[in-house]
């Protein structure tokens, strides 16, 4: 029992130095199914953790990525309703560097009335009095409509008051949280860049920006808050003049329902147009239509009369700089460099069309819920067959991200909901990678198994080339030089016919644990253990091999028989005894037998030269015995001649040898006892 308790801890021991600690390894203690939803939700919390760590790095991923569902199927009808007068490269060539005076300025905007523009939206800020500031008052008071830029600015470090800030709307509350928003925050700030008084009653709409870290404008803000009076964006000004009427009072309410936006926004005085905003009050640019879908014509040519007036006939329009040198450039999906008028003219489309993209309230369920079927999914995976799961895992994990993304570029393309896809994104992609691990380690730890197994039964190199490797129902085998050792406990039958099975067991389990011991001590393998018998191999002829056989039996017959031979066997039975017999030779070693059913083989003339040797030790009385070839190469051991014998089942007579027994005084005293007289032992037990 102690010698088993021994084994074990050697074995545990082994274990723990050729293995390092692996965090998968707690998992495979759980059920397969406790351990797949464990990794689950640990995939779950460790993409929480990578989109709160890398924040803004993946939301310019997404933003940019996401927008595919405009890129791959724009609208590319042109724009009727709007027009784009552009001071271009060519405008400040022939007319003069910017600024422009004032009575340039009103040239133009008399130039674009005269065309028959039924609203002209400038996005350009007059901000400092100049000279000619009454002709281009007249030129605007003239025209059938007209509203002009200011610029309230939100990130200053100072306070910032050029002009005047007019046209603020009612109803729209600049409080942290009002009691009809209570979710909304409006931008606030003091700091703003406005035309001068002169222009007061001229209305008025702010073009400030939302900068993202990468540089582009995907939003803005509907509404901004300037010394706690709430300013429209410059399209929505627009559209409140487009009415004619005096009323700028708006309604702020939060969504309904899940697939509402977070805030929409209505106009008293423009029915039927909800604009959707986000908890920040910010609106969504789109990007469906194409650069080409809005008409655009250069102010040098209104100017000068070479327009096509017809555009700009029954249209609105936008006037604002496309030069690269003036510095209103932003890139877009599109385009690097984006005129910010263009960006004026998307928003006033989308408004008009009601086709304002924007994230649902409910945008974090809808994508919680993609996840527990991606998770769904991955798990059937992984509870398939070992080839689904090493192929299917790593094809989810590509796939899975390119299904959120498409979930997203669909919905964007169709409807205009920006759901976002990253998080299923990199939940999926974690939780396959984290699942193939699993399995893998899991398969590892199953195979490790099976070979730790078929290590016990077979010696350690065939188990490995059983555990990787396919079943096969060909001959493997090899011919190789070994040193065969058989050992046997004689007269064990009729011991297990007279006792109970459990101390036949226990008794022969410890005779295969000691033996084993010796035997490996000594560089030799168990080939098998066959009923109470065993045969051991050493992979080598020569006197090395032989030597460390002899001495293996040697110590066997020295330990054994006084730990586990009963001294007093039950009555009516012959004692146990040990018989060992060695020999060399060639063999052939492998495995034979079908596909579904192998067996591991040790063939030749000298496997069974030993077992008859083994046998011939009962004959003989002699504990151990030798085979010729094993003999000859014992040239230091004091061996005797046993006769020339012709062994069972074999046509070659064989010469055996044992070890001569050593005469020492007490064997001496053993034999004559006292007195000279011969001592003789009883042995109980026997027959009668």
């Amino acid at each position: 029992m102690s010698e088993s308790r021994t084994y074990q801890g050697n074995q545990s021991n082994q274990g723990k130095k050729g293995n390092f600690f692996n965090p998968l390894n707690p998992l495979l203690r759980l059920s397969p199914l406790a351990g797949r939803l464990l990794v689950l939700a640990i995939a779950a919390i460790g993409a929480l953790a990578v989109l709160s760590l890398f924040r803004s790095s993946l939301e310019t991923l997404e933003e940019r990525v996401g927008a595919l569902g405009w890129l791959l199927a724009p609208d590319t009808a042109i724009e009727q309703r709007i027009t784009l007068v552009t001071i271009d490269e060519r405008s400040l060539a022939e007319v003069g560097p910017w600024p422009w005076s004032r009575e340039t300025m009103a040239e133009l905007t008399e130039a674009i009335a005269n065309a028959g523009a039924q609203l002209q939206i400038h996005d350009v800020v007059y901000s400092e009095p100049r000279q000619g500031d009454q002709a281009l008052l007249a030129a605007l008071q003239s025209s059938s409509g007209a509203v002009l830029a200011q610029v309230p600015v939100l990130a200053s470090d100072g306070t910032v008051q050029a002009g005047q800030m007019t046209h603020p709307l009612i109803g729209a509350s600049c409080n942290i949280a009002s009691s009809a928003t209570p979710n909304l925050t409006l931008p606030q700030t003091n700091s703003y860049l406005a035309p001068h008084a002169l222009f007061a009653n001229t209305p008025k709409g702010h073009i400030t920006p939302l900068i993202d870290n990468d540089g582009a404008i995907r939003k803005a803000p509907a509404i901004i808050c300037v010394s706690g009076a709430a300013y429209p964006i410059l399209p929505i000004s627009a559209l409140l003049q487009a009415t004619q009427s005096s009323d700028w009072s708006v309604t702020l309410s939060p969504g309904e329902s899940l697939f509402d936006p977070a805030q929409i926004l209505r106009l008293d005085s423009y029915p039927g147009l909800e604009v959707p905003l986000d908890a920040e009050g910010n609106l969504r640019i789109s990007y469906r239509s194409t650069p080409d879908s809005y008409r655009a014509i250069s102010a040098v040519d209104l100017l000068n009369g070479t327009a096509d007036s017809a555009m700009l006939d029954n249209t609105w329009v936008l006037l604002g700089a496309t030069a690269f040198g003036m510095g209103d450039i932003v890139p877009t999906p599109y385009s690097g460099a984006t005129p910010g008028v263009e960006l004026q003219a998307r928003m006033l489309a989308s408004m008009l069309d009601t086709t304002i993209p924007f994230t649902p309230v409910g945008a974090p369920l809808m994508l919680a819920l993609l996840g527990l079927a991606f998770a769904a999914g991955l798990l059937g995976l992984a509870t398939a067959s070992d080839r689904t799961v090493a192929y299917g895992l790593p094809v989810a994990a590509i796939t899975l991200p390119l299904v959120a993304l498409g979930v997203h570029v669909q919905l964007v393309a169709t409807s205009g909901i920006w759901l976002g896809w990253i998080a299923p994104a990199l939940f999926s992609l974690l939780a396959a990678g984290l699942l193939l691990l699993l399995e893998q380690r899991r398969v590892r730890a199953e195979r490790t198994r099976v070979y730790g197994n078929l290590s016990s039964y077979l010696p350690s190199s065939f188990a490995r080339d059983i555990a990787f490797s396919l079943p096969s129902s060909a001959i493997s085998a090899r011919r190789c030089e070994v040193t065969l050792l058989s050992a046997d406990l004689r007269n064990f039958s009729a011991f297990g016919e007279s006792r109970p099975a459990e101390e036949s067991a226990a008794m022969l389990h410890y005779f295969f644990v000691r033996a084993t011991a010796i035997i490996e001590r000594h560089g030799g393998r168990i080939q098998e253990f066959i009923g109470d018998s065993l045969l051991a191999v050493w992979d080598a002829q020569g006197p090395a091999a032989a030597q460390q056989a002899y001495l293996a039996a040697q110590e066997m017959q020295s330990a054994l028989p006084d730990e586990l031979l009963a001294k007093k066997v039950p009555f009516g039975l012959e004692p146990l005894a040990l018989g060992i017999g060695i020999e060399q030779g060639p063999a052939l070693i492998g495995s034979i037998g079908p596909a579904q059913r192998r067996t591991h083989a040790l063939l030749g003339d000298t496997v069974a030269i030993t077992l008859r040797i083994q046998e011939m030790t009962a004959d003989l009385a002699q504990p151990v015995l030798l085979g010729e070839c094993v003999a000859r190469q014992l040239t230091d051991q004091q061996l005797e001649s046993q006769g020339s014998y012709l062994l069972k089942g074999l046509r070659t007579p064989h010469t055996l040898f044992a070890p001569r027994p050593a005469v020492s005084e007490r064997s001496a005293s053993a034999v004559t006892g006292r007195n000279g007289q011969p001592a003789l032992q009883v042995l109980s037990g026997g027959r009668k």
